[in-house]
């Protein structure tokens, strides 16, 4: 049985039973229902759910007293402290069990017990040294944000340099080449040095060694002299991009407590956002700088170098923080963890319980890999994995598919073909990155109050119609309407952002991390990130070709059609995830796909009697245990979740 250590519940409520027993579609309710008869899950099941049970749990029915034995044990075996941190051992590894518990646990100080209580009521009131880890975890973002976002405006003028600004085929190919060099290194080499560069210089020296690359690459693309030239810079790049991007909300998830751990690498996506914000205010910083005797494209090149800034911040700082106590473990250095943990918690019983945690999940995530096969045949040949696959695949897909970073990459351009003036371009891209960046900070309260699924199929539509509205824009005569034309080229860009950024934009990496069970979570996310890279690179080298063979309308409906696609895509195969247990979502990735697009689809006439034609109707239920209160039915599907 798994166990939901916060909630300080047993994760298998009563009403989901279906973990243990088969499961039947019942024809004429529409519903997954246990099966009346009891059969047994063969081995290979049963070893996986065993597997998952445990990893959400280690500790779970295990008395107190074989806790505080054991969390004495581990301590004296470490050689990690005194007596003092021996007690803290012991009392830190029943606290562990159930952290919400923690008034039952007998022996605690009134220092303790009012510092653990604070946990839940005041969740932001923490040590100093924590709230440093937060500005570098946010100002890595940052970083990443901005080495996207400032050839947004340097392409403006390199390209006349290069000569590669006409519409011909090669100087397209070759503009898109240079804006997706990074994202191709991504994909293909930097997402897959991410483990051998923790392995070998831990959580803090992968973020130093990524930004020390970022930053060279900026400066290296500040002096470049050709296209070739920028494209080796800006695919050096990458090594910076890539290994960081999966690194640092790692990092931030091991060294934060658990009551702020997911709003915290929840943020890796608004501070990005403010970083592409921050990118597109260095190059109209930039615009006007002159071009001094011997130098060519100065504006253009201190754009491009700008980007280093925010990576030097990091690497003078990023060595105030403590390595992740979890990466000290990997490396048998227990002491060290638990040092690393003490700086970064109020007490010692509160850094005890959480390295404790760690070290046995360390060790029961190394006897299942002992004991499973290889983890990418398990994404595929089982049923539950690969739907969860097929779910986080297509909402990564989607997440650039949806054409939002054609607007990120290429704002300055599309505004310029659309009858702006160079510095109006620049400024009306500063406006859409600040859109992005204030509307992705209300996604931290959306995803978790109106469900992933829910969000998702009220964005896509309207996404689509957003990139509708901006390529038809185009057809409005520059000459007569100008300013009609500009007017409606930069709402319906404007909208696209405020509608994009609590749906996609926050959306496919929360999913992505929930839908997998635990012993496979790590070879899935690692698929989810290199995806997401993959298509960036397509989105990026495709775009000026395709705007010149389509027409900028015709390139904008294309994306508008995706989103449209997207729309179907969620409906037919995405289950919500929102508020559920482990053992909840083995349910709902139990669910046969066909019985789930079935489903989906017999949505679309229940939306329309219910929220167009205002008629009473009953949401259908797909599972055993779902509510179907019209009153907290969202529209679409998982009316209220479960607590997770």
């Amino acid at each position: 049985m798994g166990f939901d250590r916060w909630s300080g519940s047993s994760a298998t409520s009563p009403e989901m039973k279906t973990h243990l027993e088969p499961m039947e579609y019942d024809e004429r309710n529409h519903s997954i229902a246990p099966s009346t008869r009891k059969l047994s899950l063969n081995a290979a099941d049963l070893m996986r759910r065993n597997a998952s049970a445990k990893l959400a749990n280690p500790l779970a029915g295990i008395s107190h007293a074989k806790l505080e034995e054991m969390g004495a044990t581990y301590a004296r075996k470490h050689h990690i402290g005194d007596e003092e941190d021996v007690r803290a051992f012991r009392k830190g590894a029943v606290l562990a069990q159930e952290p919400r518990r923690f008034a039952q646990v007998q022996g605690l100080t009134g220092m303790e017990l009012d510092v653990l209580q604070k946990e839940f009521d005041n969740r932001w009131a923490q040590p100093k040294l924590m709230y440093i880890v937060i500005i570098l975890c946010s100002t890595c973002a940052a970083v990443q944000g901005m080495d996207e976002a400032v050839v947004n405006g340097g392409q403006l003028f390199y390209r006349y340099q290069f000569g590669i600004d006409g519409q011909d085929p090669r100087s397209t190919w070759l503009t898109g080449l240079l804006n997706s060099a990074p994202y191709l290194c991504c994909a293909f080499i930097g997402c897959w040095l991410t483990t051998p560069f923790n392995k070998l210089f831990g959580r803090r020296g992968t973020i130093f060694l990524t930004c020390v690359f970022s930053a060279l690459a900026c400066f290296w693309q500040g002096f470049v002299n050709t296209w070739w030239h920028m494209f080796i810079a800006r695919f050096f790049l990458g090594f910076g991009i890539g290994p960081k991007s999966a690194t640092v909300p790692i990092y931030a998830a091991e060294t934060s407590p658990p009551a702020i751990r997911g709003a915290l690498v929840m943020q890796w996506q608004m501070w990005t956002a403010f970083g592409i914000f921050f990118g597109y205010v260095a190059d109209l910083a930039f615009y006007s700088v002159p071009d001094p005797p011997g130098i060519v494209g100065l504006k253009w090149r201190l754009m491009m170098g700008s980007a280093m800034l925010p990576a030097l911040i990091v690497i003078a700082f990023v060595f105030m923080c403590p390595e992740s106590p979890r990466w000290y473990m990997s490396k048998n250095r227990h002491y060290k963890a638990y040092q690393s943990m003490v700086r970064l918690r109020y007490e010692k019983v509160q850094a005890a319980r959480d390295v404790y945690y760690m070290h046995t999940l360390l060790e029961a995530e190394r006897e299942i890999e002992a004991n499973q096969g290889n983890p990418l045949l398990e994404l595929v040949k089982v049923p539950r994995n690969r739907r969860a696959m097929i779910a986080s695949e297509i909402v990564m897909f989607m997440q650039q598919f949806c054409g939002v970073n054609i607007i990120a990459y290429y704002s300055s351009q599309i505004f310029l073909d659309g009858g702006f003036s160079p510095i109006s371009a620049l400024t009306s891209s500063l406006g859409f990155g600040l859109v992005n960046w204030l509307f992705a900070i209300p996604a931290v309260y959306t995803i978790d109050t109106f469900g992933r699924r829910n969000l998702l199929l009220t964005t896509f539509p309207l996404m689509s119609i957003c990139m509708f509205f901006t390529g038809f824009s185009f057809w409005i005569p520059k000459d007569t309407m100008h300013t009609t034309r500009v007017a409606c080229i930069s709402l319906g860009i404007y909208l696209f952002g405020v509608v994009y950024s609590p749906g996609e934009g926050p959306v496919p990496f929360t999913y992505s991390a929930e839908a997998y069970p635990l012993y496979v979570r790590t070879v899935g996310m690692s698929l989810a990130t290199s995806t997401t890279w993959f298509f960036n690179f397509v989105l990026s080298i495709t775009w000026p070709s395709l705007q010149a063979a389509f027409t900028t309308q015709g390139a904008f409906s294309w994306y508008a059609g995706w989103n449209i696609v997207g729309f179907f895509l969620v409906l037919l195969f995405m289950p919500e995830t929102k508020g559920k247990t482990l053992e909840e979502l083995d349910q709902v990735f139990s669910v046969p796909t066909h019985i789930h697009a079935s489903y989906g689809l017999r949505q679309i006439p229940y939306f329309f009697r219910r929220y167009l034609l205002r008629q009473h109707a009953e949401p259908e239920r797909l599972y055993d245990n779902e509510d179907t209160a019209e009153d907290k039915d969202l529209g679409y599907d998982d009316p209220e979740s479960h607590t997770y």
